[in-house]
């Protein structure tokens, strides 16, 4: 068993940035790849971005590519994500996941989710 909790979000103006922070307890947080997906009202939860169990591979959606990035502290137990020239297509709840393989993008492929963290962007 692996518990997630999200943090860091917040409203922004077009443009600018926030970090989010997944912090990890329970089973050897090492042991997971971990993915961010997030999900705006009345749609679908989207992938974003996932990295390896050792944090030496990334792989992101389109649509973030060039603005966010994944990291991971090990030794920390926490996974972040740096968003960078926020839009308002950005707009939505974001959520960190755990999964044993890397570079999953649907959401049933991961075991374990944090409630999310609520990015807002205004235009």
């Amino acid at each position: 068993q692996v518990q997630l909790v999200e943090s860091g979000g917040g409203l922004v103006q077009a443009g600018g940035s926030l970090r989010l922070s997944c912090a990890a307890s329970g089973r050897t947080f090492s042991s997971y790849a971990m993915g961010w997906f997030h999900q705006a009202p009345g749609k679908e939860r989207d992938f974003v971005a996932a990295i390896s169990r050792s944090g030496a591979s990334t792989y992101y959606a389109e649509s973030v590519k060039g603005r966010f990035t994944i990291s991971k502290d090990n030794a920390k137990n926490t996974v972040y994500l740096q968003m960078n020239s926020l839009e308002p297509e950005d707009t939505a709840v974001y959520y960190c996941a755990a999964s044993r393989l890397f570079g999953l993008d649907r959401v049933g492929s991961y075991d374990y989710w944090g409630q999310g963290t609520q990015v807002t962007v205004s235009s």
